[in-house]
């Protein structure tokens, strides 16, 4: 388990300590054999740095080792500081905070782990999680991997039928709740949405429901009551990442990243604009977090509310702003540079994904006076070696080039396989561009060896030899008619010739002109549909376009469903009922 987040666990240590020119010229099984073997806690250690190969989708990693990742994340920092604040709970309601040091989470590991194994999890075993941002799900996180469990951590705010696909595709017999969560000021029924959800999954034995709040729940024979805990206050240096312990961001960067390498961070259990905008940097100033990492949809979100939300509170402790989830425009980073940092802090807009298990191209590191392009993920990480493909497979090798982008060499923190389907996991990522990683977004390369990520392939349109993706052209209109979001949607099957369109499409890309956007293009239609972590669901509004509005699929995870029936409604005044594309 700690391997898929073997990336994760060097970044803060490899800022610190390593130039990038150095690492260029490592052997890549000498850097990464170092590593391991000097910041991470070895059982057994192990004899085999890799043993990859991409044609057969095999990646094998210091073979012969075995390790724990609990025992990274807490045993090694209780002994030399085990009052060190490890988490701080940034509950719903401003200021009412917790604080949990090392050795206080590795008790509660240690206790929790200790039951799962008295109800009878073994090790291989997954055990869901439907929990919100709090120290017990981090705890039982750790607990499953210190019993060799596997733990299934579903984004609590999934319908009760998307949360039962989940239990049922991983056959959980165990599962680990809360009766109630709490975000921007409501109360969601997180235990009922358990019941349902089991009713439907006879592998589930047992329920662990503890009490996030004082409101009773209905409890069944299968539910085993969790008591409450007592937390403690200390100082600690803060690292602030927005994400749900749902998604992987908040795996990575938000508990395996941060406890591995002994620092305190952040969970955030609220919403950006709850009690009002200024949320997180009443947040910011309150915890003193120094490194912040948010969404750039959050970021859009709170550029519209102005820019005294953000200069009502200190920042001072801020030392570095990071994006994560989804390319930043142009005016979203500069207005997070300028006012949220002041001009002080960098700004690193960082590309990764699920598959990857943590940050494979951003700003830094690098040499210290090196520039950082707004928009840009800019360069690879340790051990990452990108490269852009044309449509026949062949590898561009010039600078100035837009192509799929794959990695062309094995690193220690990507996926293994996909859960009970590893032929789908080799037909996926291996087969469309044979001894390459596909990562299935198209990407840029500048003449400076730049990278900058253009979108999805599947959401990428030919005009001429050029490539454009929507994150470009979504860039252009947010610059243009100055609207905090747009979608863009390229229609499969639609044919783009070298036209008028054709032609200002490609110069408002390239040029980012105002004149180019001509109305005709534009589409406002409303409100668009976010999640309650912020993403704009894309998938939703395609099937608008499509008018496919029958087939919306979950809703459950939407913050407000009106906004769906708003864009509906919009789209609809816009093309009533006929067949014009």
């Amino acid at each position: 388990m700690l391997l898929n987040h073997v990336s994760t666990v060097f970044t803060a240590y490899l800022w610190q300590q390593t130039s990038f020119h150095d690492v260029v010229a490592l052997e890549i099984e000498t850097f990464w054999g170092a590593l391991a073997s000097q910041r991470l806690s070895w059982i057994s250690p192990f004899n085999t740095v890799q043993n990859c190969n991409f044609s057969q989708g095999k990646i094998k990693w210091f073979e012969g080792g075995k390790l724990n990742v609990s025992v990274n994340c807490l045993d090694r920092h209780v002994h030399t500081c085990p009052e060190r604040v490890a988490l701080i709970w940034e509950r719903d309601e401003p200021g009412t905070e917790v604080k949990f040091t090392y050795r206080e989470l590795l008790e509660l590991t240690c206790r929790l782990g200790n039951l799962l194994k008295r109800l009878g999890v073994r090790r291989g075993d997954c055990v869901t999680l439907y929990m919100p941002s709090c120290p017990l799900a981090v705890a039982s996180m750790l607990a499953c991997a210190r019993i060799g469990a596997v733990h299934n951590v579903v984004f609590a705010g999934f319908s009760a039928e998307a949360l039962a696909d989940r239990i049922r595709d991983t056959q959980s017999s165990t599962v680990i709740t809360v009766n109630q969560g709490v975000r921007g000021g409501k109360v969601i029924d997180l235990k009922r949405t358990v019941d349902q959800a089991v009713q439907n999954c006879p592998s589930v034995q047992q329920v662990l429901v503890a009490m996030r709040t004082e409101n009773s729940v209905a409890m069944t024979d299968r539910d085993v009551p969790l008591e409450e805990y007592v937390f403690s206050y200390q100082d600690g240096d803060v690292f602030g990442c927005m994400a749900d312990i749902g998604w992987i961001t908040g795996h990575s960067y938000g508990v395996y990243g941060p406890l591995c390498n002994g620092g305190t961070t952040v969970l955030f259990e609220s919403t950006p604009v709850y009690p009002d905008p200024g949320r997180y940097w009443e947040t910011v100033q309150r915890l003193g977090i120094s490194q912040f990492y948010g969404a750039p949809t959050a970021i859009r979100l709170l550029l519209k509310y102005g820019d005294e939300w953000v200069q009502k509170y200190d920042r001072s402790c801020l030392k570095t702003l990071g994006s994560v989830g989804e390319p930043i425009n142009r005016e979203a980073w500069e207005w997070y540079h300028r006012v949220v940092g002041g001009g002080r802090c960098p700004v690193i807009d960082t590309w990764w994904q699920t598959e990857t298990g943590g940050i494979c191209i951003a700003p830094r590191p690098s040499d210290p006076d090196a520039e950082i392009i707004p928009g840009m993920a800019m360069r690879p990480f340790y051990g990452i070696k990108p490269a852009l493909l044309d449509a026949k497979g062949e590898v561009l090798h010039a600078h100035d080039s837009t192509g799929a982008l794959c990695i062309s060499m094995a690193w220690p923190g990507m996926a293994r396989t996909i859960h009970n389907d590893h032929q789908r996991f080799i037909e996926t990522y291996f087969q469309p561009y044979p001894g390459y990683f596909f990562t299935g977004d198209g990407a840029y390369c500048s003449k400076e060896g730049y990278y900058q990520i253009v979108g999805r392939l599947d959401d990428v349109i030919n005009v001429s030899g050029h490539r454009l993706g929507t994150a470009e052209l979504e860039d252009v209109v947010v610059c243009t008619i100055k609207c905090v979001y747009v979608f863009v949607v390229l229609k499969k099957g639609v044919e783009v010739q070298e036209d008028v369109l054709a032609q200002q499409l490609r110069e408002m890309v390239s040029r980012n002109i105002a004149k180019y956007a001509s109305p005709d293009y534009i589409q406002v239609v409303g409100r668009l549909p976010k999640t309650r972590s912020g993403k704009i669901m894309r998938r939703v509004l395609r099937k608008v376009v499509e008018r496919k509005t029958d087939d919306l699929g979950d809703l459950s995870t939407l913050d407000d469903s009106e906004a769906v029936h708003e864009v509906i409604r919009g789209h609809q005044r816009l093309h009533g009922g006929s067949k014009r594309e």
